[in-house]
C-alpha cells in the first residue's frame, strides 16, 4: 500500500494507537500510511513476537533468513494475531 484511500487520508484509530500487547504476543506489522515508520519497508506483512515494552513502543524479534532482528516499532503499527490452538483445528 503505497497512499491511503481519500476518505481515511489523515485519521488515526486512537484504539490502535494505545494498545497494550503482553510479551510473547505474536504480531503482525502493518505500517499505518499517515505515520513515520522507523522500520525498512521489506518488513511490512511480517509477522514476529513481542519481546518487551520501551518507552511507549515495542520490541519486535523478527525473523530475517536466518538471524533474528530486533525492531523498535510504535504500537499503532502493530496488529496482533490470535493464535490458534491445535485442538481446533480437528
Amino acid at each position: 500500500m503505497k497512499q491511503k484511500n481519500i476518505r481515511e487520508k489523515g485519521k488515526l484509530k486512537f484504539s490502535r494507537y494505545f494498545q497494550e500487547l503482553n510479551e510473547g504476543d505474536r504480531v503482525s506489522i502493518v505500517r499505518e500510511l499517515s505515520l513515520k515508520a522507523n522500520f525498512p519497508g521489506r518488513f511490512q506483512g511480517r509477522t514476529g513476537v513481542v519481546e518487551k515494552k520501551r518507552g511507549r513502543a515495542y520490541i519486535v524479534i523478527v525473523k530475517d533468513n536466518d538471524k533474528e532482528k530486533r525492531f523498535i516499532i510504535e504500537p499503532i503499527h502493530l496488529k496482533k494475531i490470535e493464535n490458534i490452538k491445535e485442538n481446533d483445528k480437528k
